[in-house]
């Protein structure tokens, strides 16, 4: 368990990667895109993020922190989340599975010379 600008988060990603094998993860994650996302644009937006934010329990999140989230994943500068992007940051925001990558990139390399 970790704290993060005061709030406390427990990384639950490696239990259901575990639970649900990598692939049921990504199914779930692509599950949560679609849950937050815009039906219309096919991406997250600042406001389906806001709009959708009650259903993850995130009631009165301000139009400040919602911009800072979709910009934290924001690759390619369009001030949206495509799929890809949400994954990626659901990714970088679980501190084990990052950990994780690490060590298997480390193998690969190793592996490789």
């Amino acid at each position: 368990m970790a704290f993060r600008n005061g709030v406390m988060f427990e990384d639950f990603f490696p239990a259901m990667v575990e639970k649900l094998g990598a692939e049921g993860f990504m199914k779930e994650l692509c599950n949560g895109f679609r849950l937050l996302m815009d039906r219309e644009k096919g991406v997250i937006t600042c406001e389906s993020l806001k709009r959708n934010s009650v259903l993850l329990g995130l009631e009165g999140i301000s139009d400040e922190e919602v911009m800072c989230m979709v910009n934290e994943g924001d690759l390619d500068g369009d001030g949206t989340l495509n799929e890809m992007e949400f994954c990626t940051l659901m990714f970088r925001l679980s501190p084990a599975l990052m950990q994780s990558s690490k060590e298997l990139l480390e193998e690969a390399i190793i592996s490789e010379m």
